[in-house]
């Protein structure tokens, strides 16, 4: 591959990238949550499943444990998530979304949809979804973390 078309690539692949996160947060604040930042988003990812741990929360976003703590002060001041006994360690505290915090991820789950549609418009649900597949082979395991 030539260097214009590796530079025209990542480009694209970075406005996209761009585009679909401010989508989402758009979305998300349409829907009612006008006082979440995209970086509570990559949090929610790692909450929705069974909780985790602030430490857990820290490698996940690739922030100190001090941050990743300030992080969940803010979203248990705003009634998104609780912290709780963990269940498996009690020196630790499992932080876990609270019926707010999961509607909000209800909330990205539709912004999300509604973001890539217009996609879906113009090239068609099935090379979408092939581009998808691709996507996931190439992007690398382990957590999404935010870049900004």
């Amino acid at each position: 591959m030539k260097n214009s078309d590796a530079m025209s690539l990542t480009a694209a692949l970075l406005a996209a990238t761009g585009s679909l996160v401010q989508d989402i947060h758009t979305g998300v604040t349409a829907h009612g949550y006008p006082d979440l930042r995209p970086t509570h988003g990559f949090v929610f990812t790692l909450l929705a499943p069974n909780g985790a741990t602030v430490t857990e929360i820290a490698a996940h976003l690739g922030f100190t444990r001090q941050a990743a703590s300030q992080i969940v002060d803010e979203l248990e001041r705003k009634g998104y998530v609780r912290r709780g006994p963990h269940p498996d360690d009690a020196r630790a505290r499992l932080v876990q979304l609270t019926d707010r915090g999961w509607s909000c991820t209800r909330a990205a789950e539709q912004a999300a949809a509604e973001a890539v549609r217009p996609w879906v418009e113009m090239i068609g649900e099935r090379r979408l979804l092939a581009l998808r597949d691709e996507l996931l082979r190439l992007a690398p395991a382990g957590p999404i973390r935010p870049s900004w």
